[in-house]
């Protein structure tokens, strides 16, 4: 098959920026070149056009381009043409594009395309109850409506968006993957103790600044807890701080600023060895599809304290192969991080093995490919 998704992000130093969609995108074309498919990644508002080849993956950068009116549809229809001309050029089976601003809505692309649910616009403000912009509604409604297959990286998501925008067609469930070679961790009862990591955006939705709020009970609990945060930093929407960490700083009391180091953000190589060194990983999100973070600490083999909302039921068994609590009950999380330092080593082996069975069994990329192959191929009729 010829295979193309249409994307904003992309793990790639010519692509502007990459996050969670980017990784899970580059982890599944990796594989579908693996499994001798032809894969086209279109990265739309970037700063110049250009098409390059990256790991047998074919990519092209669409420059944005501004519009003194009706912007929004005139790049839409700018992006359209350029695909189009590959999709005839190439004979392009099927695109894929995430459900985020409803990208599709308005093209006329010239092969079957599938929205994956990797959250919506409307879909974090249902969760972080901000209100949304009409206009952005209406353009995720009409892609998801125009689409001819729906696909959702997990349960939560595709219930929570069916609900969303009123959508009666059906939504197959297929997992984010990760490559278990990249994840490995052989000795994994070697890490500094009473370390606590946070890997992702520095952004509110993840949960961040609860997260200080944690640290602050937590240093009071135990005094050689340290934590170490590592990615981007991000503005903050609610109160357009330019800087999220800002705002940890601002709420971190003297004693937890002296514990907290802020690494930014750094090559996947280094994030491993960070990974590795510590004790605890914790990801208290407040709105989420999918994490691939959490999935990716996991596999290393680490305890895991995530948000225990609808989307992490679908990736960690509480108290087998990680911890799920409540990020606004700051005084219990605390607490069970605390009694996760102190617990005796045999107990979290125990729960670290049991997380990296469970990586293995359900999000190991060379099962997950399979799954999205015969879903591709149920919609161009292939057999």
């Amino acid at each position: 098959m010829n295979i193309a998704f249409l994307t904003s992000e992309y793990p790639h130093p010519k692509i502007l920026k990459s996050a969670g969609i980017g990784t899970s995108i580059y982890n599944l074309a990796i594989e579908l070149v693996k499994s001798k498919h032809h894969v086209i990644i279109f990265v739309y508002a970037q700063d110049s056009d250009e098409e390059f080849k990256d790991n047998g993956i074919n990519i092209v950068k669409i420059a944005f381009k501004k519009y003194s009116f009706l912007g929004w549809y005139l790049y839409r229809k700018h992006v359209q043409k350029i695909v189009n001309k590959y999709i005839l050029q190439y004979k392009i089976d099927v695109l894929e594009a995430p459900d985020w601003t409803g990208i599709t809505a308005f093209m006329q692309l010239k092969c079957p395309v599938v929205i994956r649910l990797h959250g919506s616009d409307a879909y974090f403000c249902n969760l972080e109850r901000r209100k949304q912009k009409l206009k952005n509604y209406l353009f995720e409604k009409i892609a998801l409506k125009k689409a001819d297959a729906l696909v959702s990286v997990s349960n939560f998501a595709r219930i929570k968006t069916k609900e969303i925008f009123n959508l009666k067609s059906n939504i197959k469930i297929i997992p984010n993957g990760i490559d278990l070679k990249k994840f490995k961790n052989e000795n994994s009862e070697l890490f500094e103790s009473n370390t606590l990591l946070y890997f992702g955006t520095l952004i509110r939705k993840k949960g961040v600044l609860d997260l200080a709020n944690i640290f602050n009970i937590l240093i009071e609990l135990n005094r050689n807890t340290k934590l170490i945060l590592i990615g981007n930093d991000s503005e903050d929407i609610k109160t357009k701080s330019k800087s999220t960490y800002d705002l940890i700083q601002y709420i971190l009391s003297d004693k937890a600023k002296s514990n907290v180091k802020y690494i930014g953000k750094i090559p996947y190589n280094s994030l491993i060895t960070y990974i590795k060194n510590t004790q605890i990983c914790v990801f208290p999100s407040l709105a989420e599809t999918f994490g691939m973070v959490t999935i990716e600490a996991m596999a290393m083999k680490k305890i895991v304290v995530a948000s225990n909302f609808g989307w992490n039921n679908d990736i960690i068994d509480n108290g087998i192969n990680g911890f799920l609590r409540n990020p606004k009950n700051h005084f219990n999380f605390a607490n069970t991080l605390n009694e996760l330092f102190l617990d005796n080593n045999l107990k979290n082996k125990l729960v670290c093995d049991a997380a990296r069975k469970k990586v293995e069994q359900s999000f190991d990329i060379s099962k997950i490919v399979n799954q999205n192959i015969k879903f591709y191929k149920s919609i161009i009729g292939c057999k």
